[in-house]
């Protein structure tokens, strides 16, 4: 049975993907920062018959709890065939380059872009020790520079200086990471879940979380045959599938 850690796990997108790789017969790990909440989230699913789930406590912004995840989960696991680096934040609303207070901006890269690698570097020797290992970083549309800068865009005037810059180091950060993995079995790709209706945005997105996390799901299953160092985007390139960077 293969086995996927996703961080911030317990609700929304995060929660959506575990229930869709638990019906796809994969055992996860549900990270969250509140074990309690985790253990809620899990009691919600084994009510459906998806049993093959536990919380794992993991606060991205803490090493220490990183950390511990690891020593627990290496305990009940050699292998870990896919990572889905989830957990993320907004920061406080309005974000313009020149008046947001640089704590904002500190805030948000220790979730979106520290935490990642963080997690990333501290998990990928169970990662190696799979024979299809997959890394999922859940990114934005928004994280699209080469959109940013085209007037005709139809996110263009969206410009929130902190978050557009955080998902714009987590696309940099998966670009080099695929490529200093590209010799191996990994396949290292940036997910755009698309503008969703979930606490994150007070529900003012058209898509459902079913939709978003499939978009996650199906980077996380790639195949053999699948791309690696991709940015997938359903909503800036609903033709291909793939956002420019």
């Amino acid at each position: 049975m293969k086995t996927v850690l996703i961080t911030g796990a317990n609700k929304s997108i995060g929660f959506e993907t575990a229930k869709q790789l638990l019906q796809q017969g994969y055992y996860v790990y549900l990270g969250c920062r509140d074990l309690i909440k985790g253990q809620q989230a899990v009691n919600l699913l084994l009510a459906e018959g998806l049993d093959q789930v536990e919380p794992i406590e993991i606060d991205v912004n803490n090493i220490e709890t990183i950390k511990a995840a690891r020593v627990l989960l290496g305990a009940k696991t050699k292998v870990l065939d896919v990572l889905i680096n989830n957990a993320g934040i907004s920061g406080s609303f309005p974000q313009t380059s020149l008046e947001t207070d640089i704590t904002v901006f500190k805030e948000v890269f220790e979730t979106n872009f520290f935490g990642v690698i963080e997690v990333t570097q501290t998990f990928i020797d169970l990662l190696k020790a799979s024979t299809a290992p997959r890394i999922v970083n859940v990114t934005s549309g928004l994280g699209s520079l080469s959109l940013h800068n085209d007037p005709s865009w139809k996110y263009y005037p969206f410009k929130a200086a902190v978050y557009v810059s955080s998902k714009a180091a987590l696309n940099s950060y998966t670009i080099t990471l695929a490529y200093d993995l590209r010799e191996t079995l990994f396949k290292v790709n940036a997910v755009d879940p698309g503008y969703t209706a979930t606490d994150f945005n007070h529900h003012s997105g058209p898509g459902t979380v079913e939709d978003a996390a499939a978009r996650v799901v199906k980077a996380a299953v790639l195949g053999a045959e699948g791309p690696t160092g991709q940015f997938f985007s359903d909503d800036n390139s609903p033709e291909t599938g793939i956002s420019p960077w």
